[in-house]
Order: C-alpha cells, then sequence, then structure tokens
C-alpha cells in the first residue's frame, strides 16, 4: 500500500468519525451540543495561539486567551437561553482587560503584537464560534408577549450541512472543469468552476432541507429564504477558507496542527465555518428567516 493511498484511507475514517461525532452531538441534547462547541472552541483557541507563538516570536497568553473563548462561547449560550443576563459577560470583559493590562508587567521582546494576537483570537475564534448559539436556540412565543428559548438543531447542521457539500462539489466540479483559478495568490487549487459547482450543489441541498424539517420547529420557511441562506453560507466559507490560507502562508506552515489524522488541526477543519456561522447568523436575523 503507498503512501497515498494510507493518507486517504486515515482521511476517510477520520472523517467518518468527525461527521458522526459532530451530527450524533448536535442532534442528541443541547447539552451535548454545549460540551462539544466548548472543547472544539477550546481546541481551536489553543492551537491559534500555539501557532502564532511558534511562528511569529510572540508570547500570546494561551491559557487565558483560551478560557476566555470558551467562557464567550458558555455566556452566549446561557443568554440565548435565558439562563444569564447580561452581567454574565462581565468575566469576560475582565479577562479581556487582563490580558491588556498584563503586557505592562512582563517584559516581552513583541508586547504589542502580544495585544493583537490575543484579540484576533477573539475575533477569529470566540466570536464565530460564540455566534453559533444564535442559530442553536430560537424564540418561541408563548403567549402574552412572553417567549421561550427552545434548543432547535436544524439551522446548526444545516450550515455544515452546506459547508460540506460545497467543499465535496467544488472538488468534483474543479478536478474535472477547473481552468480559471480563483484565488491563485492565496489558494492556487480553487477554481471559479468549482467554486460555482460547489455553490449550485449546496443550494440543491438547501431545497432538500426546505422540503423536509425534522422537528417541524422551523415553521414554514420559504425555499427562496434557504437558498440564500445556502448562498450566504458558501460564499462566506469560501472567503473563511482563504483567510485562513492566508494566515498559514504568512506564518510559514503548512497545517495549523495535527489533532485531526490526514486534515491536520482545528483550524484546518473548521476554517470556512469561521465565518460562515456569523454570516449565517446575519443573514437569519436580517431577513428575519424564522
Amino acid at each position: 500500500m503507498t503512501d497515498k493511498q494510507k493518507n486517504f484511507i486515515t482521511r476517510t475514517l477520520t472523517s467518518i468519525v468527525f461527521v458522526v461525532v459532530l451530527v450524533g452531538c448536535i442532534l442528541w441534547h443541547p447539552l451535548a451540543y454545549a460540551v462539544l462547541f466548548g472543547a472544539i472552541t477550546a481546541m481551536t483557541a489553543w492551537e491559534f495561539c500555539t501557532i502564532v507563538n511558534r511562528h511569529a516570536d510572540l508570547q500570546v497568553n494561551k491559557l487565558i486567551t483560551t478560557i476566555s473563548c470558551v467562557y464567550l462561547f458558555l455566556a452566549v449560550m446561557g443568554y440565548n437561553l435565558n439562563m444569564a443576563g447580561s452581567e454574565a459577560f462581565i468575566p469576560y470583559l475582565v479577562s479581556i482587560i487582563y490580558l491588556m493590562v498584563s503586557e505592562l508587567y512582563f517584559d516581552n521582546k513583541n508586547s504589542i503584537y502580544n495585544w493583537a494576537f490575543a484579540m484576533m483570537c477573539q475575533m477569529y475564534v470566540a466570536i464565530p464560534f460564540a455566534s453559533i448559539n444564535a442559530l442553536a436556540f430560537i424564540a418561541v412565543p408563548m403567549g402574552y408577549g412572553e417567549y421561550e428559548s427552545v434548543y432547535n438543531p436544524v439551522l446548526v447542521l444545516s450550515v455544515f450541512i452546506f459547508l460540506w457539500c460545497n467543499d465535496a462539489g467544488a472538488y468534483c466540479v474543479g478536478s474535472l472543469l477547473g481552468k480559471h483559478k480563483l484565488f491563485p495568490r492565496i489558494s492556487p487549487a480553487k477554481s471559479w468552476e468549482g467554486s460555482i459547482g460547489g455553490g449550485i450543489i449546496a443550494i440543491l441541498a438547501s431545497q432538500l432541507i426546505a422540503c423536509y424539517d425534522p422537528t417541524g420547529a422551523l415553521g414554514d420557511v420559504s425555499y427562496i429564504k434557504w437558498a440564500g441562506l445556502a448562498a450566504t453560507v458558501v460564499i462566506f466559507g469560501t472567503w473563511g477558507d482563504l483567510v485562513e490560507s492566508m494566515l498559514k502562508r504568512k506564518l510559514g506552515i503548512k497545517d495549523s496542527g495535527h489533532i485531526l489524522p490526514g486534515h491536520g488541526g482545528m483550524l484546518d477543519r473548521f476554517d470556512s465555518s469561521i465565518l460562515a456561522f456569523p454570516a449565517a447568523v446575519v443573514y437569519v436575523y436580517t431577513i428575519q428567516f424564522l
């Protein structure tokens, strides 16, 4: 068996396990969802700080930065569930202040860059993963002007389905028809043909979801709105992929980590999601999707 074949088998097995765990936790229970994405947020933030510190001669506080990212995810979830008020965000703000002020007391070579990358981790990791909660928990009217927050996995899972369909479609169409490079300076392998093909596959998948909402909690959402959500996820997911590629190029690395055999690190696996989820939240609440 050649190394290429071994790598293909490794990537396939990792993908199967990854999809089973992700889909299973999202569909199973809100607690499983919280544990899964809390862990993903922690690993992604830690990985981001690790590659920055290793390849940019920096000393970003990995522990506090990671804890603050996870806390923001949990705080937003608690706020969306009406389990906590706005005071839940005070510890997060305290952690941000600490990351800023602490550099005054350490004689670090690149204090300003430590600040910059610590804040970038909040923008690049914490906020996107925290925004997932706005899709996972839906306010359902209970009468008399009152609302109850209910966990519904359909929107969260749909974003991943659109991203997976886009990736698969872009790879297949791009391999067969790809001639015009999408962004050769950052990602030479991507083509316009592949991107358009992946987008079409994702939009077709959105129409299937529009036909069948397994929970019924989303109500009667139009086919056009579902198509718009798929298109939004595809466009911003592609940008997310390119942003992570640029980050790795600037840091001079091939993979962000090795936690997922055959796939690299958490940033490699969730690069598209990092921009797709905030964009999906903006889309859903701007057009009154529900």
